[in-house]
């Protein structure tokens, strides 16, 4: 059955083949009416003042969002990777920042304690991630260790029943917000990557120390921070995982981390799209409208086609992750495809909005500087192709 649902604007999006369930429909027009009605406005002005919104992580608690791929018996509502991945898709057609905040929150900073934490880590914290107590954040990439985060340089050293953590990681989003940290760290060099362990971090450890990320070119509205650790102690039962499987830990985190951020990318180059398209019909030149106009119909057929084609990758590897199936190559195909769509889309929507498209005076200059991230984080661009070959050479 095709449905039709309306954007922001008025605009019909057909959504063939989606096959969604009565629930998913009802949580993705339930969060595209919060979009609308609370994120939107704020969406310049954080962006403007490079603001965290708390007003608004308030509201996406209070809506339950951050509990809906988790189970019920820690505080969440069991609807799955696909349902949430709409979520993070319909805020960020609105506001990049504020999809970021969700995702890292979710993906990054929650999952890996409730997939891998054991049942004492999984009770003491997973509850309180999902209600909002303190938000999530996930330390990986070090100042020498981006791409090769086999190139760990953090290290920790077992004292009687503490670990001890030295070292930095930078590019942490959230942290000025978090109540934990999950990070890596190397805990037997002689093993390359497989010396190195992941641990849950609380904010309260002492030797735990913070400085101000660096200033950012797009999701300005969205907080991080470098974490510093000097003789940082934490509980021995802090581990997560066994120990010396802290870089499988964390590859495994970041393939459903790579859904989340496709879907970021896809609610940017959906938000830009319908932004074209009203744009277009509203603006006229050379007497006439710039709908009228065969080039940037064209320019728009094909922004159509390469979201709608973005989506079905999205989709179905958030399908994949909730029926147990191997994931991992599909979801790098689909945030590598979607990230560069969303970098296509939002570069054409300046090209169509012409000067003022260049300006701040409409959004979509700020979806094309937020899109960037999106072909970077939890993995670049050329790290998803190198995946990808992987797999197919392999098989």
């Amino acid at each position: 059955m095709t449905t039709a649902t309306k954007t922001k604007y008025g605009l019909p999006q057909i959504r063939d083949g989606l096959d969604l369930s009565e629930d998913q429909q009802m949580i993705r027009d339930m969060v595209r009416e919060f979009a609308d009605t609370e994120v939107a406005p704020l969406a310049h002005e954080i962006d403007e003042n490079h603001r965290f919104p708390i007003e608004t992580w308030k509201k996406i608690l209070e809506l339950g969002i951050p509990g809906i791929p988790f189970s019920e018996d820690v505080g969440g509502s069991d609807q799955g990777t696909l349902a949430y991945c709409m979520c993070v898709e319909e805020i960020s057609r609105v506001c990049g920042s504020t999809g970021l905040t969700l995702a890292a929150h979710v993906s990054l900073g929650t999952y890996p304690i409730y997939a891998w934490g054991g049942e004492e880590l999984k009770k003491l914290y997973v509850p309180k991630l999902i209600a909002g107590e303190f938000m999530g954040a996930y330390g990986l990439t070090e100042p020498n260790a981006g791409s090769d985060s086999g190139g760990t340089q953090t290290r920790a050293v077992l004292d009687k029943d503490e670990w001890v953590l030295n070292g930095r990681k930078c590019f942490c989003t959230n942290a000025n917000y978090a109540g934990t940290f999950i990070v890596t760290a190397v805990t037997d060099p002689s093993l390359g990557a497989k010396g190195i362990s992941a641990f849950v971090v609380p904010r309260e450890a002492s030797g735990l120390s913070l400085e101000k990320g660096e200033e950012k070119l797009g999701t300005r509205g969205s907080d991080w921070a470098s974490l510093v650790f000097e003789d940082c102690r934490i509980p021995r039962g802090h581990l997560l995982g066994p120990e010396g499987e802290g870089f499988k830990t964390f590859m495994k985190t970041l393939e459903g981390g790579r859904i989340s951020i496709g879907a970021m990318a896809l609610g940017i180059e959906q938000g830009a799209f319908d932004c074209s398209v009203q744009y277009a019909k509203e603006r006229e030149a050379f007497g006439k409208t710039l709908a009228d106009q065969q080039a940037v119909q064209f320019k728009l057929a094909d922004m159509a086609v390469e979201i709608e084609a973005a989506r079905h990758l999205v989709y179905h590897a958030a399908r994949l992750k909730d029926a147990g199936e191997n994931f991992g190559p599909r979801a790098s195909m689909a945030k590598l495809y979607s990230s560069e769509v969303a970098m296509r889309v939002t570069y054409d929507a300046i090209q169509v909005f012409g000067g003022y498209g260049y300006s701040r005076e409409y959004p979509v200059e700020r979806m094309w500087r937020d899109a960037k991230l999106c072909t970077i984080g939890e993995g670049t661009s050329e790290v998803q192709r190198m995946i990808i070959a992987r797999n197919i050479l392999r098989s």
